[in-house]
């Protein structure tokens, strides 16, 4: 079955609400089909927001503005633990005590006042709020706010404007209130760790100039060295401060989830998303897919069965 069909069969069977199902190589976008909506439909893309935000780090970086050994409270002074680094921000070893995801208590003030539940870098615990204090270093390093330095990103691939924290006319996620999730909170917040809102199309051309630069072509907006260094797993054999969680079996680079299970491929690095969205670069292969949906319980859809068909070219 092509990768084509298993996203068809997931909506039509009434697994998945909508799809948006897109392909890219190094060269551009390949495939980009819709079932059950459009092909230039917005979604939130809950946590893909993280490695949109890491990449947006790693180019200051690149600019000499930080280092992944920047401290939080370099941005933020007010920030407890001195030695909590963006590094850690950012491969979810930080050991922040993490809120809800529709906490009504502003994401600043949660982070500087919540604490931490181990030192940083002993453990692994999957963060949300991480990324409000790699939006601070942001902020701190370049001068203006880490949205701007999103869209900055995505004006650099020919996107200006791709993907924003409005998520007034995103589709909505048909189970979020019977998951318990106030999305109305949510929003308001404008979460740097899962806020941001965006199309297929834009996600995979963010895809194919990560194919390019892994391949070390010409320098874009990171190097391959810095790409290399984001993907670099960061947290095998550390001890999982959560191992009940869905992500506690998860390694981690900077802002990438990488070697993912079950992809049959330790070159796959990318990213899912609360509500059924996935971004994931296969460089072995020289692809890149997107997938964008929006159902938080999404029984029988497995996105390593997809990543599978796309690895093998179907």
């Amino acid at each position: 079955m092509s990768v084509i069909d298993i996203v068809r069969d997931h909506v039509t069977s009434g697994r998945l609400p909508s799809a948006v199902l897109g392909i890219a190589d190094a060269a551009g976008v390949q495939e980009l089909v819709a079932v059950g909506a459009r092909t230039d439909d917005r979604y939130p893309l809950f946590s893909i927001t993280k490695p949109i935000v890491a990449v947006t780090a790693a180019r200051l970086i690149e600019q000499g503005l930080l280092s992944a050994d920047t401290t939080l409270a370099t941005a933020l002074p007010g920030f407890a633990n001195k030695s909590t680094t963006l590094a850690h921000l950012a491969s979810h070893t930080s050991g922040l005590d993490e809120p809800a995801l529709d906490t009504a208590v502003p994401l600043r003030r949660e982070l500087l006042t919540r604490g931490q539940i181990f030192s940083p870098g002993s453990a692994v615990q999957y963060s949300t709020l991480a990324y409000t204090g790699i939006a601070a270093l942001i902020e701190n390093a370049g001068g203006r706010g880490w949205e701007a330095e999103v869209d900055d990103l995505f004006a650099s691939l020919g996107s200006p404007h791709a993907v924003s924290t409005d998520l007034a006319d995103a589709l909505p996620v048909a189970d979020a209130a019977a998951a318990g999730h106030d999305m109305a909170v949510f929003a308001a917040q404008r979460n740097p760790g899962a806020g941001l809102a965006g199309r297929a199309e834009d996600l995979l051309r963010l895809g194919s100039a990560l194919l390019r630069i892994a391949a070390g072509g010409r320098r874009e907006f990171l190097t391959p060295a810095a790409l290399d260094a984001m993907r670099t797993p960061r947290t095998t054999g550390l001890p999982r401060a959560d191992p009940g969680s869905p992500t506690a079996d998860r390694e981690w680079g900077l802002g990438w989830h990488v070697a993912p299970a079950g992809f049959g491929d330790a070159t796959v690095f990318g990213h899912g998303g609360w509500a059924g969205t996935e971004f994931w670069v296969h460089p072995a292969v020289g692809r890149a897919w997107v997938l964008l949906t929006n159902r938080a319980v999404r029984e029988g859809v497995d996105p390593a069965t997809i990543g599978r068909a796309v690895g093998a070219g179907r």
